[in-house]
């Protein structure tokens, strides 16, 4: 697992969360617990914090950044899909970003809500909570997602986390 300090930001890991060792976790990054990051991602705290909460998933290839002012805050039971980014954003609890999808600075994606793969969340746009978000750039649809739609996703990769913790072995 490649984890990395920059200068005096330290990363923080909690002891049942998951990185891959082909992931990479660099500087002021909060990891909780049974969280887990996957092959490939790349989640880089350089000029300021990256959270992220609790049973989140941050699949194979994502991309989470933060800038000078903008934190990127990440809540629980997330699943960021593959080849997804972030920057500078919000991602409220039980979310799911879809595959390669773009969340840019100071947007928040609600509480339960859902941005479709391939969508672009703009700068400061707000994506309300249980709504969906779908296009280049995003166009919302309000209140069309059900209530803990991404709990399933959220609960098997706390199990694949689990799993990969025990038995993951480099055969080479």
């Amino acid at each position: 697992m490649a984890v990395y300090a920059l200068g005096d930001r330290v990363p923080q890991i909690d002891p049942t969360a998951y990185v891959h060792p082909l992931a990479v976790v660099i500087g002021d990054v909060v990891l909780g617990p049974e969280s887990s990051v996957w092959p490939h991602a790349v989640i880089r705290a350089d000029d300021n914090r990256i959270t992220i909460g609790a049973r989140t998933s941050v699949q194979d290839n994502a991309v989470l950044h933060c800038t000078s002012h903008l934190p990127t805050i990440v809540g629980a039971d997330v699943t960021l899909g593959h080849l997804c980014h972030l920057e500078g954003c919000t991602i409220e609890d039980r979310a799911l970003v879809g595959v390669g999808a773009v969340v840019l600075h100071e947007a928040v994606v609600g509480r339960g809500s859902i941005v479709g793969a391939n969508a672009v969340v703009r700068n400061g746009q707000v994506v309300p909570p249980l709504s969906m978000a779908l296009g280049v750039p995003a166009v919302v649809r309000e209140g069309v997602v059900a209530e803990d739609a991404n709990m399933v996703n959220a609960i098997v990769y706390v199990e694949r986390g689990r799993w990969f913790r025990e038995t993951l072995r480099r055969v080479d």
